[in-house]
């Protein structure tokens, strides 16, 4: 069977295709391909310019041309690096080898060819081709959608910031709110959580066979290798080299990460049962868009399927996200090969995550604020100020006051606005109070 978006096992390759495409660009084996690639050439260029005593030679002004084979990386070269593999049955091998065809097709590079990953064990390659990917997915991709979700539920905090509305807390009326202001609380949460994951420093292993830089030790023994590689991974790649590793990369921060997006993934899931519960109420309608169907059997049916399409991707990525930051920071003794398969599936949950905001925004793009019902929530639900009442009742030294309250609301008697005025007029306070006490409205106490 051919591969194609209707023949892929995964939705996120298939059905989801033209939102998670741009991931391909970080996340794909091309992708990864091309990351190795990148890194490889940048680590020869770096040790041109320290420079080693055999390649003191090479002529700095063909760097560029050096750097196109990763700028200018095409479908067809990373298919040549798959046929490579097929051979070497060892990928990163197979990218050594690519290199050297191409600097043997650059020509007067003969003396060279043998520094192409010098001292290098495959993770020194890996476990810096992924942080740099993770690292500029985050930046390019996701970083910029959780902002424009941010913007636009700022624009309805601002929009909807005095529009009352009756809180529900146990799912039972409680002291009312502002919808601008419910609103806003996901703003601020979102954007602290994205500030904690702006703040995760993207860290690699670099140090050879076991990271102890060995075989550049023995043979170079003069070179303050450490020293190199921290400045190859910050200056070359924009990474943090982690000092003490094993043969692989200790992968906490990059299970900070994760968890770090996890828990922006947990705010939005929150979001979308919120808005799904205020539709429900009729707080909100949708807009209608001609020839949609709701229901395949209730024609009247418009469901506020974006939402829970949200909710549903979110949950698999935030258990493949909580997989991988667990995961990825165990390895037997100095390394095993597990986390290998398991790095191949990072942009899953990336994949899950732009499927999910992507879904939230349209949800709440369809909104139309319904705030008769709203209105008629808050004029049918009386008891919520009965908490003010009693409170100024405090302030008065008036005697039991929340027992007074509780008295009079906790009954299967329904409260209005006549029963609360008529229990105000039987207190036994000045005019004035009165006064202030039945200025309380639902719609005017909530809050500052």
């Amino acid at each position: 069977m051919t591969f194609g978006m209707l023949t892929a096992i995964s939705p996120v390759d298939g059905r989801y295709r033209s939102k998670t495409e741009p991931l391909a660009e970080y996340f794909s084996e091309y992708a990864l391909i091309r990351y190795r690639v990148r890194v490889e050439i940048e680590y020869f260029i770096a040790l041109c310019e320290l420079p080693l005593p055999q390649l003191q030679g090479f002529d700095a002004a063909r760097f560029d041309e050096l750097r196109r084979i990763y700028r200018d990386f095409s479908l067809a070269d990373a298919q040549r690096v798959k046929d490579i593999e097929k051979v070497t049955n060892h990928d990163v091998k197979a990218v050594e080898y690519f290199i050297k065809e191409k600097l043997d097709e650059m020509g007067d590079f003969e003396a060279y060819k043998e520094f192409v990953h010098f001292g290098l064990t495959s993770q020194d390659i890996n476990n810096t081709s992924v942080p740099l990917s993770v690292k500029e997915a985050l930046a390019q991709v996701l970083i910029p959608q959780i902002e424009e979700l941010i913007a636009q539920l700022r624009d309805y905090a601002d929009e909807w910031a005095d529009v009352p509305m009756l809180a529900k807390t146990h799912g039972q009326p409680a002291s009312p709110t502002r919808l601008g202001k419910e609103v806003m609380v996901f703003v601020y949460r979102l954007s602290e959580q994205l500030q904690v994951l702006k703040s995760v420093p993207m860290t690699a292993k670099f140090g050879g066979a076991t990271g102890n830089f060995n075989a550049h030790h023995v043979a170079y023994p003069q070179y303050d290798w450490r020293d190199f590689g921290n400045r190859f991974v910050s200056e070359k790649l924009g990474l943090q080299r982690e000092q003490f590793t094993t043969q692989i990369s200790n992968y906490d921060q990059l299970g900070a990460a994760f968890d770090a997006l996890r828990r922006i993934n947990t705010i939005i899931l929150d979001l979308d049962r919120d808005f799904w519960m205020y539709i429900s109420m009729e707080y909100f309608k949708q807009k209608i868009k001609a020839g949609e169907v709701g229901s395949s059997a209730m024609p009247h049916k418009v469901n506020p399927i974006d939402f829970e399409n949200s909710e549903g991707n979110l949950g698999i990525a935030n258990a493949l996200l909580q997989f991988l930051a667990q995961k990825l920071p165990v390895s037997r003794l100095q390394r095993d090969l597990t986390d290998s398969t398991v790095l191949r599936n990072v942009g899953v949950p990336f994949g899950h995550t732009v499927i999910a905001i992507q879904s939230t925004l349209k949800g709440l793009r369809k909104l139309i604020l319904n705030e008769e019902k709203l209105r008629a929530d808050l004029d049918d639900t009386w008891a919520v100020v009965a908490e003010a009442i009693q409170t100024i009742l405090r302030r008065e030294a008036y005697p039991h006051p929340y027992e007074a309250l509780k008295a009079l609301t906790r009954t299967n008697k329904k409260m209005t606005e006549q029963t609360i005025h008529d229990f105000i007029e039987s207190l036994n306070v000045s005019d004035s109070v009165k006064a202030e006490l039945m200025a309380i409205t639902p719609a005017n106490y909530t809050g500052m």
